[in-house]
């Protein structure tokens, strides 16, 4: 089978590098998550209702410290002793309660959220465009969906919640400093701007280290991903030193970025502290020396000592979750790059055409196509051919002439730059892509299967089928006696692709999924090619029983199949070179006569 797409590159993940431009990004790419919060603000009112509760019962905690010092301790009353510390005891109690609900309410929020951004940005990416593949790999696409999301889901659940209390616990305390005693308040307010100037200058360089690191998470995933997929081909080529060594480069390259984002939290982090609570030391000294001096009572001091750490450590959990933030930021600037890929193959606006009501015959109308990704290397070139309704055309040519491609057009995976497919004689771009999908069937020559059981892969050709439809089709693909040979018949799980099947067993598995979707247009790209002599011979008939009545498309390189066929075109280069039966091209074409004798070499052989 031709490869219709230039392998990604594993440093594709380089091309979504942050620009300068969207280094400069600051915290409103939050913002696109309010969307996905919108349907869950009930409860997110609910949660917030019970940080302010929580808050202002531990903001009145100072309150409590203040009785305690100056009617417990100061008069030496056992008995105002005792009600402040029930005081303090109750309010411990309600504020316990309080953060149950508001834990339970946002980290909940958190979870939902996090799973709708994931079953959003799978729904949409399942939707794209094939070439939108062909530059972003599986890996980097599995790593936005995952660890992306994960990531969300601490920061929505967890951070965004400490950092909404914290913001109101640091408001509520300095306006109770205000209240206490202005004169201190001014001398912690004046170690403000030495908080938030090294935030705002780290909190930057770790947003773009969080973006790279997890782009890098990317490619370790991806590379390793790959890996594991051909182990085969690691082990058969004794290549598992040089594998080792290349994992761990990613993962030293990895370890590095996040060696730096930590660094950079580290810093910002140490640095806050020591401001703060050199603030705090300075307060400590004047107000001290306020006590001393009688100008304001012990009480009072140890009520703004009080409410000036909850302001410190307000500011100082404030900046560590500012870090978390910004990861959330890379995290969700790259899910939402996602959600805007824009697909290039659509549904037409107006009411579409149903191709299920036309006859089965395809046109390709002067189509010329180069991939996206070659955009100056035509796969396809004004080419013109007809499969008329009912009969079987077989394409042959060398690899690399563009006969899969003919596949990929009509199936519209990708649009023609020039010229037209039509089905029925209509553009087949005035069709619902999936409806025009449900009139065909494709066996390609190596069978995709999926990670579940035997049923599961059969069925995919026709969800709705019942088991024992799904039984007569694999009977039909001579598939039933070696599935009823599994260790849970049916029921068997295949593996990862099929993993544990033989290739001739996989290509009867997709046959079968073909037959039970009983399409009007047939695509079978070498669908025999895996099968030894016998069971070619069996699907043989049963592509033959199955071919009658339809438009069959036939990918060939065994002379058998080209001698079933009504029409062979030949293709060399992306053009037709020729058309005709078997006969006729023995006699006009030189590339025919060709293919023909080297698959004749190739039998006596």
């Amino acid at each position: 089978m031709e490869s219709s797409s230039q392998t990604p590159s594993s440093s594709h993940v380089q091309n979504d590098m942050l620009t300068p431009k969207g280094q400069r990004k600051s915290l409103r790419v939050l913002f696109e998550l309010v969307k996905f919060v919108q349907p869950y603000r009930g409860r997110v009112l609910a949660a917030l209702v019970a940080l302010i509760f929580t808050a202002s019962l531990t903001l009145s905690v100072g309150h409590g410290v203040r009785i305690l010092i100056d009617e417990g301790f100061s008069q030496q009353s056992s008995q105002q002793l005792a009600s402040a510390i029930q005081f303090i005891l109750v309010v411990t109690v309600l504020i316990s309660i309080g953060t149950f609900f508001r834990f339970y309410l946002v980290s909940s929020v958190g979870e939902r959220v996090s799973a709708d951004i994931r079953l959003a940005v799978f729904n949409h990416v399942i939707t794209l465009h094939p070439s939108y593949f062909e530059t972003h790999g599986s890996g980097e696409i599995m790593s936005r969906l995952t660890t992306d999301t994960t990531l969300l889901q601490s920061i929505i659940g967890s951070s965004f919640s400490m950092a909404m209390r914290s913001a109101f616990m640091c408001t509520g305390a300095i306006i109770m400093l205000f209240a206490t005693n202005i004169k201190l308040t001014l001398i912690v307010l004046a170690s403000v701007p030495f908080v938030l100037v090294p935030i705002l200058i780290y909190g930057r360089r770790v947003r773009a280290l969080s973006r790279q690191s997890q782009d890098s998470m990317a490619d370790v995933g991806s590379y390793a991903g790959e890996a594991i997929e051909h182990i085969k081909t690691v082990q058969s080529y004794s290549h598992e030193e040089q594998e080792r060594a290349s994992f761990a480069t990613e993962v030293e390259k990895a370890f590095d970025i996040g060696r730096q984002r930590v660094m950079q939290r580290a810093i910002l982090i140490s640095g806050v502290i020591v401001i703060v609570f050199s603030a705090i030391a300075g307060m400590l000294w004047v107000g001290g020396s306020d006590v001393i001096h009688g100008v304001m009572s012990a009480g009072d001091l140890g009520a703004f000592v009080f409410y000036a750490i909850m302001v410190a450590s307000s500011l100082a959990t404030i900046s560590e979750v500012m870090g978390e933030l910004q990861r959330a930021a890379g995290a969700t600037e790259r899910l939402i790059e996602l959600l805007h890929v824009d697909s290039h193959i659509v549904a037409p606006n107006q009411s579409a055409v149903s191709p299920q009501t036309l006859s089965a015959e395809v046109e390709f109308d002067d189509v010329t196509f180069c991939y996206p990704s070659r955009p100056d290397q035509a796969a396809i070139k004004q080419l013109t051919l007809t499969a008329e309704e009912g009969k079987v055309l077989a394409l042959v040519g060398p690899s690399g002439a563009g006969k899969t491609t003919l596949f990929e057009l009509l199936q519209r995976f990708y649009d023609p730059q020039s010229g037209k497919v039509t089905l029925g004689g209509i553009d087949i771009r005035q069709f619902d892509p999936s409806k025009l999908r449900q009139q065909m069937a494709l066996v390609p020559q190596q069978p995709a299967l999926f990670s579940h059981n035997v049923f599961h892969n059969i069925r995919y050709g026709n969800p709705q089928a019942t088991d024992e439809q799904v039984i007569e089709a694999a009977k039909k693909a001579h598939a039933h006696d070696f599935v009823m040979s599994l260790p849970d018949g049916y029921d068997s799980f295949l593996g990862e692709r099929g993993v544990r099947l033989s290739g001739g067993q996989r290509q009867r598995i997709a046959i079968a999924r073909a037959i039970l979707k009983d399409p009007k247009i047939l695509l079978l790209d070498e669908a025999t090619s895996a099968l030894d002599s016998e069971s070619e011979y069996h699907v043989q008939q049963a592509l033959e029983e199955l071919m009658r009545g339809r438009t069959t498309l036939i990918i060939a390189h065994r002379l058998s199949t080209i001698q079933h066929a009504d029409q062979i075109a030949v293709f060399e280069q992306g053009r037709l070179a020729d058309i005709g039966n078997h006969a006729s091209l023995m006699q006009s074409s030189e590339l025919y006569q060709r293919l023909v004798e080297l698959q004749f070499k190739h039998l006596s052989h």
